[in-house]
C-alpha cells in the first residue's frame, strides 16, 4: 500500500491501472486527522479542549532511494461550539512529489458536529473540496528505448477534488471504559477517481488515480496528572489492492512529553516522540513538536531506507 511510483514508468508505456497507494502517508496520523478524514476531530480538541489549531508537517519517505516521496503540508482548523449543532471549518495546502510525478492541492474543509456537549461526545459529518495540480516532469524519466514515448514537454493538469468522511467520539465515566475516550471514523479523502491524460503534439500517455478508503479507531485512557495512553489503528484500502493496517500506541507523560511505537502490515516499524510547550494544556495556548521515524523490514527491507516526519502545531 505504500506509494510505489517506481512502477509509474510501466504505466506510461503499457497504460496499466495503478492499484498502489497514491495519497501521502503519515506516521503521526493522529496529528493529521483532518487530512485523512474531513470530519475528523483533532486530538488537541478531544484531549485539551482547544478549538483552534494551525500546523505544518514535512515527511521524507524511503530516504535510501533517489528522489523519494516527499510531502509538505500546512493546515488549520476551527471548531465553533453551537447549540446542539456545532461547525468545523478549516483548510490545508499540500504538496507531494515522488520522482517525476507530483501534485499540489489547496483544500477547504467543512463539517457539522451533532452534539449537545461537544467536549463530551459528538458525531461529525464533513467533506473537503479543492483544486489539485497533477504534474509529470518528463526530463526525470529514463525510458528503455529513446522513442518509447515521444512527449518532450513537462506536463501538468488541474482537476477538482472532493472527499467525504464521518467521525464520532465519546468520553466515558464508569464501567470498563471509565475515564476513557473512544473515537473512530471512516472516509474517502479522494472521492473523484481520475483518468488523467497527458499529451502534446508528439504523443499521449495516461495514468489513473483511484479512490482510497480509510478507517481509523482509537482509545485515549486518561491516567491522571495530565497523563494518558492512546492505542490506535489506521486501515487503508484501494480497489484491487490488499488492506494495509497501521497499529500504534503512544504514552503521554505528566511532563508534557510523549513516546510512541507501532508497526504496519506493509512490514514497517514506527517510533515517534513529541513535546508540548505552553501553559497548562487544556486552558491556554500550546505549541506541539513531533517527530516520527519508520523502518521497513519487508523483502526489499533496508534498501527501502527510512522515513522521517516532523510536525509543528500551535493550538489555543
Amino acid at each position: 500500500m505504500n506509494r510505489i511510483y517506481q512502477i509509474f514508468l510501466v504505466c506510461l508505456i503499457f497504460q496499466l491501472p495503478v492499484a498502489a497507494q497514491q495519497l501521502p502517508l503519515f506516521t503521526q496520523y493522529r496529528q493529521n486527522i483532518g487530512i485523512i478524514n474531513p470530519a475528523g476531530i483533532g486530538s488537541d480538541f478531544m484531549v485539551f479542549e482547544q478549538q483552534t489549531t494551525f500546523g505544518a508537517s514535512v515527511r521524507r519517505q524511503w530516504v535510501g532511494f533517489a528522489n523519494p516521496p516527499t510531502t509538505q503540508l500546512i493546515q488549520g482548523a476551527y471548531i465553533y461550539d453551537g447549540d446542539g449543532v456545532s461547525l468545523l471549518s478549516g483548510g490545508y495546502l499540500i504538496n507531494d512529489q515522488t520522482g517525476p510525478t507530483g501534485f499540489t492541492g489547496l483544500y477547504g474543509r467543512f463539517a457539522t458536529i451533532f452534539s449537545n456537549d461537544i467536549y463530551d461526545h459528538g458525531i461529525s459529518v464533513g467533506f473537503n473540496a479543492g483544486l489539485v495540480q497533477y504534474r509529470v516532469d518528463i526530463t526525470d524519466i529514463d525510458f528503455l528505448e529513446a522513442n518509447d514515448i515521444l512527449i518532450t514537454e513537462d506536463q501538468n493538469r488541474l482537476f477538482p477534488d472532493v472527499g467525504f468522511g464521518a467521525f464520532a467520539y465519546k468520553r466515558f465515566s464508569g464501567g470498563m471504559l471509565d475515564d476513557s475516550q473512544l473515537y473512530g471514523g471512516v472516509s474517502i479523502p479522494q472521492l473523484i477517481g481520475l483518468n488523467l491524460e497527458f499529451k502534446d503534439s508528439n504523443g499521449a500517455f495516461f495514468t489513473r488515480r483511484v479512490q482510497h478508503f480509510y478507517g481509523i479507531v482509537g482509545l485515549v485512557k486518561y491516567l491522571g496528572d495530565d497523563k494518558f495512553i492512546e492505542p490506535s489503528v489506521w486501515a487503508r484500502y484501494t480497489l484491487q489492492s490488499e488492506v494495509n493496517v497501521d497499529i500504534n500506541i503512544r504514552y503521554k507523560m505528566a511532563t508534557n512529553f510523549w513516546l510512541g511505537a507501532g508497526g504496519s502490515t506493509a512490514g514497517a516499524a514506527h517510533i515517534e516522540a513529541g513535546i508540548l510547550v505552553g501553559e497548562s494544556p487544556g486552558s491556554d495556548n500550546t505549541f506541539t513538536i513531533g517527530y516520527g521515524f519508520d523502518y521497513f523490514f519487508t523483502s526489499f527491507g533496508p534498501e527501502a531506507g527510512t522515513s522521517h516526519e516532523f510536525n509543528l502545531f500551535y493550538s489555543f
